[in-house]
């Protein structure tokens, strides 16, 4: 079997991609470095060259073949590698009639855990969501504690805040509930520490990316002066990124995403090296109805998967597919259809034009830029 023909698309957000072989078998994936999805889509057709002509099944060897033949190996780059591997997947489970989590080794669950977010403009909003969230059967969810505007807000003003909003959430389902926190980067290095240390009582799951990820030794100064666990990594793009990680002994989730960092080819391996050292695979999940399919795949298959976002908003992109995944309250059910379990329906692409990311900015009062 070779690979004729590779084809990425730009539908709505997201950066599809269909690897075509000479038998007839179509792979399926999508790129994940969502704000710069047309520099991506040139890759991968720069990329089609090497691609064109090989054999589909040889996974590991084209990663390494690509990996060690650019000085430039950065973010890019590897999300288009990210969604040629889950397409070369796709297409050896369905060329021996497979799903792909067998072919990592078969199923450690028959369900995927999910978290849902909560949001609303006021106390009574988030209090509200998350109830709802609660009675649709979800047992974890998710806030980003901050208000709109916070960022022109004080220092004093954006803790206490924060603080108002994980009480009121707490309140309103109890401490039988997980609950984890987005800081979204938005805070400074003491900040975090002061936050973190009021919410200890109200239980937090985790601390998710208190800190921009180019500081391994910053976040490690805040992991040391806190008790809530922390989570990072959705801005990785390596292996060797997530072991310097692991190594620190910061963190206790890391956030690999497939449709970055590797594939499922790479994020296994992560995967491996997190759970020698007892670390939980909580994947960064955006994108499309295809992106939540492969992310299933591998999630059913690593024993130290933890949960990650149920990302209901796919759902109303489920006729660019045939096959999208089932749920169950707050699960995903693991498919058993070969390859990631889908196909892209071309025909309904041209429904959802492209929508490109503009760079806006984020001010503080003073119009210093805000993180």
């Amino acid at each position: 079997m070779k690979i004729e023909k590779i084809t990425p698309f730009l539908v709505d957000r997201f950066l599809l991609v269909r690897v075509y072989t000479d038998e007839g078998i179509v792979g399926n994936g999508e790129a994940g470095l969502w704000a710069h999805h047309k520099l991506v889509y040139e890759a991968i057709l720069e990329l089609s060259d090497y691609y064109i002509g090989k054999d589909p099944t040889r996974i590991e060897h084209h990663y390494q073949v690509v990996s060690r033949n650019t000085h430039f190996m950065g973010s890019i780059l590897s999300a288009a590698m990210s969604a040629l591997d889950v397409a070369m997947w796709d297409i050896l489970g369905k060329s021996v009639g497979l799903p792909v989590y067998q072919l990592l080794g078969g199923k450690c669950r028959d369900k995927v855990k999910v978290f849902a977010n909560v949001n609303g403009n006021t106390l009574t909003e988030r209090a509200e969501s998350a109830s709802r969230n609660v009675e649709d059967g979800f047992i974890s969810l998710r806030t980003s504690p901050f208000f709109s505007g916070w960022e022109k807000q004080t220092s004093t003003k954006i803790i206490t805040s924060a603080i108002e909003i994980v009480k009121a959430i707490r309140e309103a389902i109890g401490y039988e509930i997980d609950l984890g926190l987005e800081i979204h980067r938005n805070l400074t290095t003491d900040e975090a520490i002061i936050l973190a240390r009021e919410l200890a009582p109200f239980r937090i799951l985790y601390y998710e990316d208190p800190l921009a990820p180019q500081s391994i030794e910053a976040l490690d100064y805040i992991a040391q002066h806190i008790d809530i666990p922390i989570a990072t990594g959705e801005r990785f793009y390596n292996a060797y990124q997530f072991k310097e990680l692991i190594d620190s002994k910061t963190v206790s989730l890391i956030r690999p995403d497939i449709s970055l960092a590797g594939g499922i080819t790479q994020c296994k391996k992560i995967a491996a090296l997190a759970e020698t050292s007892f670390v939980g695979i909580f994947p960064h999940l955006m994108g499309s109805p295809v992106n939540l399919a492969a992310f299933v795949q591998l999630d059913a298959a690593i024993p130290n998967y933890v949960l990650m976002e149920s990302h209901t908003g796919a759902d109303a992109f489920n006729e660019i597919v045939d096959g999208a995944v089932e749920r169950e309250k707050g699960y995903v059910i693991v498919p058993d259809r070969p390859g990631i379990g889908l196909e892209i329906n071309e025909e309904k692409l041209g429904k959802f034009p492209y929508k490109p990311t503009k760079i806006t900015g984020s001010f503080r009062a003073d119009g210093a830029v805000a993180h």
